[in-house]
């Protein structure tokens, strides 16, 4: 492991509630952007069962106790991610996109086919995802005004609350890979391939849904939609794309990497929170502060 240790990841339980009002289109000026956030969150049950089985069979052939520390805090956070995903996933079907179904089915059966693969493929597909899931974080929240503003606080908190933890745990993949494969030319070059492989796996599912979801809008077929998802796609992929290409390189490690502070400002607060304390945003703010209590005092008390 590198000498730079990171803090461990810290699983928390957020109730996040969904109730039958939250319209899939929760934001109502921008029907691409929820249909791309939805679509992504389609993934997340099936994906994220995948990693973490993925990274506690890899855990099981390391002896390094600190990253089998930090794959227990991981497999935690997601299995906390994925269950709220899932519970998100059945409001957007039931409110009136039940063709989804056909999709996660095909989902479900592709990663039953991926885990037959070898242990260090899978192991090096959730280190090249869990990369991406940086430049995501990035994009979400430094766009977070104009992306969540005037959103429905209840997604756009659980979505940038995901992101949140997806920086916090950003070095265990990577860790754990290194500590089962990192230390061969074979091993470099599976682990490059894996960025790919698992970042664009994932965006091409998550694409299928945003797809059936414009389509059922009546979107997909319309000249201006297009280019408003084309805009989004594209701000996308200028901050992404250089992670992975990053990732993919000898040498590369994510500690180098560095996550906005708004992210740290977010983790900071927890302690200072009421027990089962639910971060909701402020999404009509023109700043977006981080949605706790004593964040805000302080704030205003700046001012």
């Amino acid at each position: 492991m590198a000498e730079d240790i990171e803090p461990l990841p810290v699983p928390r339980r957020i109730d996040f509630d969904f109730p039958d009002d939250i319209d899939p289109n929760w934001k109502a000026d921008d029907p691409e952007f929820c249909a791309m956030v939805n679509g992504a969150s389609l993934t997340m049950p099936y994906l994220e069962p995948f990693l973490i089985k993925t990274v506690r069979e890899t855990a099981r052939h390391i002896d390094d106790p600190r990253v089998q520390e930090e794959a227990k805090a991981f497999n935690t956070q997601e299995q906390f991610h994925y269950r709220a995903h899932r519970r998100f996933n059945e409001l957007i079907k039931a409110k009136g996109y039940p063709e989804l179904a056909g999709l996660e089915a095909r989902m479900e059966a592709a990663y039953a086919r991926l885990s037959t693969r070898s242990l260090r493929t899978r192991m090096a597909y959730t280190a090249g995802f869990e990369a991406m899931t940086m430049g995501v974080t990035r994009w979400l929240i430094n766009n977070r005004v104009q992306l969540f503003g005037g959103s429905d606080t209840r997604v756009a908190s659980f979505i940038l609350w995901h992101f949140v933890e997806e920086a916090e745990h950003k070095c265990v993949a990577f860790d754990v890979y290194q500590a089962a494969y990192g230390g061969s030319l074979g091993g470099y070059f599976a682990r490059a391939r894996g960025v790919f492989h698992g970042a664009l796996d994932v965006m091409f599912n998550s694409m299928r849904g945003y797809k059936i979801i414009l389509r059922k809008a009546g979107l997909w077929g319309q000249l201006r939609s297009r280019l408003r998802l084309a805009r989004r796609l594209g701000s996308f992929a200028w901050t992404v794309a250089p992670y992975l290409l990053r990732a993919a390189l000898p040498g590369h490690t994510p500690r180098r990497e560095r996550e906005p502070q708004w992210v740290h400002d977010w983790i900071a607060q927890y302690p200072h929170a009421p027990e089962g304390y639910i971060p909701l945003l402020d999404t009509h703010s023109p700043t977006m502060p981080v949605p706790f209590p004593s964040a805000r005092a302080a704030t205003g008390a700046a001012a």
